[in-house]
């Protein structure tokens, strides 16, 4: 096993032992029948140039030297191919994403593999120790190795989990859709503010609609704005179907005013209405800050059939842990919550059971005001209501203390609802 930071600049003589230049980088190729790629070929740094030779002409490869077969001039040429993998130039300092760990790493060292007579590219190294390795300090980083055993600060990546993007500043993992699927999109959105702009779009890129739109409602306006710029407005408008209202609503005024109305006018017809009644409200508003995505029923269904009714009308909500009993012209009658349904005897009508003391809120509510209410009532929604007590939507408690609890605590609040 060997490192390249351990090669890289190291003698290469011929067969005579007279020193031809230093190794520069090493050439790798990946096949589909083998889990790691091959070590194919040597850059070899002369004075003024660089030459390529296969690595069937070294002789010994893990040494304080590195001897090849013959003179230089019976080695064979090594004609670059389009896939080729140079561990230097396209690997070391490269980021990489760790779904384990729901964070963007960077590639401080290449491990080697010998097997059978190859060398394979083995993990890439991610570690403190890899650090040290880089920068001179092997004594020091394979001390700490002996010393600590186990414990010792190794954090390796096998190279069947990596993808490289050639001729780029970005790597990826190999399984990205799968393995970011089973993340949270706040663990999406940090992973995403880690990376610049040409390597968030392409970790976009592998996302689907649904992810995207998750994605980002966790990250704010003006970000959410820059991340969806160099994107066709197919894609955006797909996504912003998918994002609640509100949150749309408030991507779109971020975005300059023709494209808002081009995207508006490539979403469906219901998306659209919403998004734009929600736009004419102050930002700042309940207006402003409500989805329209929200579970309502009516007073006179039982508890059987207003579960029924959710089913088949609730799943766009945003919350379905209050429920809203609203009248046939959407007067807020009273509300309950997922608990007092699903425990009501199934034959009991809905306005038996429901609360009719309701706490709300108007259209033209300031935030400063909503956030009051939601904390004193210690609300994870609350309704927004007109003056003749129509139910327009609700606001979630995280929008309503987006301005008063700074960003990175509010991402710390439990999402209840989520």
């Amino acid at each position: 096993m060997a490192f390249m930071s351990e090669l890289t600049g190291k003698p290469v003589v011929d067969i005579d032992g007279k020193q031809i230049g230093v190794l520069q980088d090493l050439i790798a190729r990946e096949f589909k029948e083998l889990r790691h790629p091959i070590i194919e070929a040597i850059v070899i740094k002369k004075k003024t140039e660089s030459i390529t030779v296969f690595f069937s002409d070294v002789a010994m490869f893990i040494s304080q030297i590195i001897p090849l077969k013959c003179h230089l001039e019976d080695t064979h040429t090594y004609l670059p191919q389009e896939h080729d993998i140079y561990l230097v130039r396209d690997v070391l300092d490269k980021q990489i994403i760790d779904t384990n760990g729901a964070r963007v790493v960077r590639v401080n060292d290449v491990e080697l593999v010998r097997v059978n007579g190859n060398v394979f590219v083995g993990n890439v190294d991610i570690s403190g120790i890899g650090i040290l390795r880089r920068i001179g300090m092997k004594r020091i980083a394979h001390g700490i190795t002996a010393r600590l055993g186990s414990k010792a600060l190794k954090n390796y990546i096998s190279w069947d989990f990596v993808e490289p993007l050639l001729h780029d500043q970005f790597m990826r993992l190999k399984v990205p859709k799968e393995a970011l699927a089973k993340l949270h999109p706040a663990d999406i959105a940090e992973i995403i503010s880690d990376l610049n702009h040409i390597e968030s779009g392409q970790l976009l890129e592998s996302l689907n609609i649904e992810q995207l739109a998750d994605a980002l409602e966790e990250v704010e306006p003006d970000f959410q704005a820059s991340l969806v710029k160099s994107m066709s407005d197919e894609r955006v408008a797909d996504v912003l179907e998918e994002m609640a209202p509100d949150e749309a609503a408030d991507l779109l005024a971020e975005l300059p005013k023709e494209r808002s109305e081009d995207l508006l006018e490539l979403m469906e017809d219901e998306d659209a209405d919403d998004v734009r009644r929600l736009l004419t409200y102050p930002v700042d508003s309940a207006g402003g800050l409500m989805t329209t995505e929200y579970a309502a029923v009516l007073p006179g269904l039982t508890a059987e059939q207003a579960i029924i009714s959710l089913r088949d009308s609730a799943s766009e909500a945003e919350t379905i842990f209050y429920i809203y009993v609203v009248d046939t012209e959407n007067h807020l009658l009273g509300a309950l919550s997922l608990s007092d349904l699903l425990f009501a005897q199934p034959s009991t009508p809905v306005s038996n059971f429901m609360h009719a003391r309701v706490v709300s809120v108007q259209l033209e509510d300031e935030q400063e005001k909503i956030a009051q209410v939601v904390a004193k009532y210690n609300l994870l929604a609350v309704p927004v209501v007109d003056e003749q007590n129509c139910l327009h939507g609700m606001v979630t408690a995280d929008d309503a203390l987006d301005k008063i609890i700074p960003t990175a605590w509010k991402k710390r609040l439990p999402r209840f609802y989520y």
